[in-house]
């Protein structure tokens, strides 16, 4: 009887030892892609945002994108160059507005 209960009592320890293993690398891993996530995101300012513009500003950027696609449709002839235009002053603009007006932090 006491030999009986020495071994399962050795093969619950057995087991429990297994999953506390299982666990442990659970854990590990996981803080292993926290701290890796920590790493690779950016670093934000006290509002959250990488940097900061003005309401008027941003209002600023969107009145002359808009201006400039309008200008585009209305006097440009061809469908085709109206399309290219657009999307090319929608992919320039980012680069524009921060040639144009600096990138400050918040």
């Amino acid at each position: 009887m006491s030999k009986e209960r020495a071994r399962r009592r050795a093969e619950r320890l057995a087991v429990l030892e297994k999953e506390k293993a299982a666990r442990a690398r659970r854990v590990a891993r996981r803080d292993g892609l926290r701290s890796f996530r920590r790493r690779i995101t950016p670093r934000f300012g006290r509002n959250g945002r990488l940097y900061h513009r003005s309401r008027r500003q941003r209002a600023g950027i969107v009145v002359v994108t808009l201006l400039a696609i309008a200008a585009v449709w209305t006097f440009i002839p061809e469908l085709a160059l109206r399309v290219i235009l657009t999307a090319l002053i929608v992919l320039a603009v980012p680069a524009l507005v921060v040639v144009v007006l600096g990138r400050r932090s918040s």
